[in-house]
């Protein structure tokens, strides 16, 4: 409970008066009561500390003090101002003690407290590739806005890390993390912690349009020729040319899923986008390339050093650019590169399909089964041919 105020503690407070008051014998502190602005005082520390306070009347009698600040930072003017202030929102029923409160609440839910519980739900929703990138987006690239109250989180400050993605990582990158925030911000308005999405409104950083992007014999022989390193990217990049599979699928291939002594490559069905297991034959350049992949003890994933599979897509195909001279174009550009390569020297259609694992009309339900049987000639052959005009383009073959 606040001190009665007493006689020695009623003054109108004055600017050459300030400066003379002290504390008494004994006291920690003091407050100097002004009686020309009802409610401000000075309260005055044992250490030397002075600041201005305000005690407004709060219902049923009952009254707290509120720091106003510090006398170096505030003047009397503006303390009298600020006091009067308070004492009229109190007056009238505003409760600045629970407004504090809420703050106080309103200021602990962040970006980053309530993102594992998000990612959590988005895990169990999303293909384990989609989440790897969604966690990469919100984990990594938006740690700016962790610290920062989901309520406190406006357009600019998402603006600002959209920029700043585009120029790091690229301008799909940064339109890939603008629908990861999206989604987000959506939930916690769901959720009742933020009112708005800070996302609304900002800038995509280029148009999505679809991509028809298929590399000639020449850009492609290019590319191959620039990936002759024994690094992880290289091979993977070799691998998606050869083989026309995911960019993912690739990059967490698994030992577990190699029959190299039958030249197969088994993808279970979990990691597949149709959600069927999918064979790939491997020719013997295939082969010769995982060969030179060093296994590491307790690792199941052939790329990569951390405990997911590779990443690093982007720096690595600016690099391919670099040494190539081919630009203008993306990782998936591969996959639609060999399907259409594949067309170019004889390879039927279908059978382009089932190399690709599409799942179309044809080979869906029963026929679906006995496609993937009756293919796996068709496939091998199909590959085969592939790696061999592959290697005549690069000029090895």
């Amino acid at each position: 409970m606040p001190r009665r105020a007493t006689s020695d503690n009623l003054v109108r407070l004055t600017k050459t008066l300030i400066p003379t008051l002290k504390i008494g014998e004994g006291q920690t502190e003091r407050v100097v009561w002004d009686t020309e602005t009802h409610g401000l005082g000075l309260r005055l520390r044992r250490s030397g500390n002075a600041a201005w306070v305000v005690r407004p009347p709060r219902k049923g009698g009952a009254s707290r003090i509120f720091t106003l600040g510090s006398v170096t930072v505030l003047s009397l003017t503006d303390a009298r101002k600020a006091a009067a202030d308070r004492m009229a929102s109190a007056t009238l029923g505003v409760d600045h003690h629970a407004e504090r409160a809420a703050a106080k609440a309103r200021a602990a839910v962040t970006f980053g407290s309530e993102l594992p519980r998000y990612l959590a739900r988005a895990e169990s929703r999303l293909r384990a590739s989609s989440f790897r990138d969604v966690r990469r987006y919100l984990d990594v690239q938006a740690q700016p806005l962790h610290g920062l109250p989901l309520a406190d989180i406006r357009r600019a400050h998402v603006a600002a890390l959209l920029g700043s993605i585009a120029e790091t990582s690229g301008p799909f990158a940064s339109n890939r993390a603008r629908a990861a925030l999206s989604a987000f911000f959506t939930w916690m308005v769901g959720e009742g912690l933020t009112e708005t999405n800070a996302v609304i409104g900002t800038n995509k950083a280029t148009a999505e349009t679809a991509r028809d992007r298929v590399l000639n014999d020449t850009e492609l022989a290019a590319v191959w020729r620039a990936t002759a390193e024994p690094r992880d990217f290289d091979r993977i990049v070799r691998l998606l040319i050869l083989l026309g599979q995911r960019r993912q699928e690739v990059a967490a291939m698994r030992w577990s899923e190699l029959d190299l002594q039958g030249a197969v490559w088994r993808l279970p069905a979990e990691r597949t986008k149709n959600k069927r297991p999918h064979d790939v034959p491997l020719s013997a350049v295939a082969l010769e390339i995982l060969a030179g992949v060093p296994e590491r003890e307790g690792r199941d994933l052939l790329f990569g050093e951390r405990k997911g599979p590779f990443s690093g897509f982007t720096k690595g195909r600016m690099g391919i650019e670099e040494r190539s001279g081919v630009t203008d174009w993306r990782i998936h550009d591969l996959r639609r590169s060999s399907a259409t390569g594949m067309a170019g020297i004889g390879v039927l259609p279908h059978v382009v399909e089932a190399v690709l694992n599409h799942a179309s009309g044809a080979k869906t339900g029963v026929a679906g089964i006995y496609n993937r049987a009756s293919y796996a000639t068709e496939k091998r052959a199909a590959l085969d041919a592939w790696a061999v005009y592959v290697l005549k383009l690069a000029g090895t073959g």
